[in-house]
């Protein structure tokens, strides 16, 4: 049975603010984030079932990482946890999507962590073969698990 490879794009606007940097993002600033999540399975062999013929529906793809990717980070602020209590504080007072991260929120890390978050949800058939997240319209970062033992 052959493996296919199927590709799926999301977008979402996320701000973020990387601590103790030293240059300009180290301020508060946006992104029109993209996302491309590519997995590998092999199509549904059963003639009965409804997905027959299929690696996984589109749809369902695009469920799971709208449910876990997309709608906690679109319109959100990523901010490491360890960020000035005071500034927190504030932000949560005026009730503002806010994302803490363990991590310093580059794009880099936001791969690895949506890595994480999705592994552990697809189904046990298919694996997540790669993840490309533009930052901005010229600059990406990609994860492939080729790359990853």
């Amino acid at each position: 049975m052959d493996y296919i490879r199927l590709t799926r794009q999301f977008t979402f606007e996320t701000a973020h603010a990387l601590l103790n940097y030293n240059g300009p993002c180290k301020n508060v600033h946006g992104h029109s984030y993209r996302l491309q999540v590519t997995i590998l399975g092999q199509p549904n062999t059963t003639i009965t079932d409804p997905t027959y013929g299929m690696v996984l529906d589109f749809g369902d793809l695009k469920r799971l990482v709208q449910e876990i990717i997309v709608a906690p980070f679109d319109h959100a602020l990523i901010l490491r946890q360890d960020t000035d209590a005071e500034l927190l504080n504030v932000l949560q007072k005026l009730n503002h999507k806010l994302v803490l991260t363990a991590y310093q929120p580059t794009c880099e890390n936001m791969l690895i962590d949506f890595k994480n978050k999705l592994i552990g949800k697809l189904p046990e058939s298919i694996k997540l073969h790669s993840l490309r997240l533009w930052e901005t319209e010229n600059s990406f970062a990609e994860w492939y698990a080729s790359d990853n033992g």
